[in-house]
């Protein structure tokens, strides 16, 4: 397997590449993350998964590029990606994390980037990818309440129902999030989609950097609202954030909305207490 990859970077890259030298490190909850090096020294990230989800992958450089294109905050850059014996791969450049930056910069970056014109006022993505290893349906939509009332929240609840969960509020729910986010005005925005604390940090020169993204057009709000999901940034990039692109009214309310999503997910992954939590916040966003 891995000299397999070693070839295809080497013909994607056109330097003759060998590893030398291979380690494990984390690769998150879903996928499997080796570090790979040559005898020169130069060093590329690999995510391995089951064969069967390259195209897991492939989305998820797709995204990266995408997210790259707009030249406002660093993301790695994908080099290959593909099958080997049996697994699915993914290369990237080896950064290397854990420095101390700015908070504030990194808000202002993450602004400059929801605030790359799109070609098109639609909702969604070229193709679908994966939140998590939850799929994630990303059909073209003119209209922001109907893409997050049926193919975010009332997809997520399709399937957290066939996973044995009770939500007796949500089928109204889905019904009414058109009317929720009727006065909410929005231009829409390239999202990083899955952007809590553990997506961000700063390389050891101390660059801002997001990664391992669900990338999608939508609204902006939806990246702010996850990274306060689990504990919040530092209040830092939030007045960075506001300096480049203010928040719009009524977000304070939408941001339950949005982050249902998530909660919604995570039951879906993971089962346990998240059920009764996307009960308490659909209770929540109903009043």
């Amino acid at each position: 397997m891995w000299t397999e990859i070693a070839d295809r970077i080497s013909e994607v890259t056109g330097d003759k590449f060998e590893i030398e030298r291979h380690r494990s490190v984390g690769g998150g909850c879903i996928n499997r993350g080796y570090v790979i090096s040559n005898s020169d020294d130069s060093t590329y990230f690999v995510k391995l998964n089951e064969g069967s989800l390259v195209e897991m992958f492939a989305a998820e450089a797709k995204g990266l590029q995408q997210m790259r294109s707009t030249q406002t905050i660093r993301v790695p850059q994908p080099i290959c990606w593909g099958t080997a014996a049996n697994s699915s791969y993914l290369v990237m450049e080896w950064l290397d994390l854990g420095g101390s930056g700015s908070w504030e910069e990194m808000g202002r970056q993450l602004a400059a980037m929801h605030r790359s014109p799109q070609k098109e006022a639609k909702f969604g993505w070229e193709i679908n990818n994966t939140i998590g290893s939850t799929p994630q349906i990303n059909t073209w939509t003119s209209d922001w309440a109907e893409f997050f009332a049926t193919q975010r929240i009332g997809y997520q609840l399709k399937l957290a129902r066939r996973r044995g969960g009770n939500f007796p509020q949500g089928e109204r729910l889905v019904e009414v999030i058109p009317e929720l986010l009727s006065d909410h005005q929005l231009s829409p925005s390239i999202v990083h989609g899955d952007l809590w604390g553990g997506n961000a940090d700063f390389t050891a020169s101390g660059e801002p950097i997001i990664f391992d993204p669900a990338t999608y057009i939508g609204d902006r709000e939806v990246d702010l609202a996850m990274t306060e999901l689990f504990g919040g940034f530092p209040a830092g990039f939030y007045r960075g954030y506001n300096q480049v692109f203010p928040l719009e009214p009524g977000y304070e309310h939408r941001k339950t909305l949005y982050n249902l999503y998530h909660i919604l997910n995570h039951f879906n992954l993971f089962g346990g207490s998240y059920g009764s939590q996307a009960n308490n916040a659909i209770a929540k966003i109903l009043g």
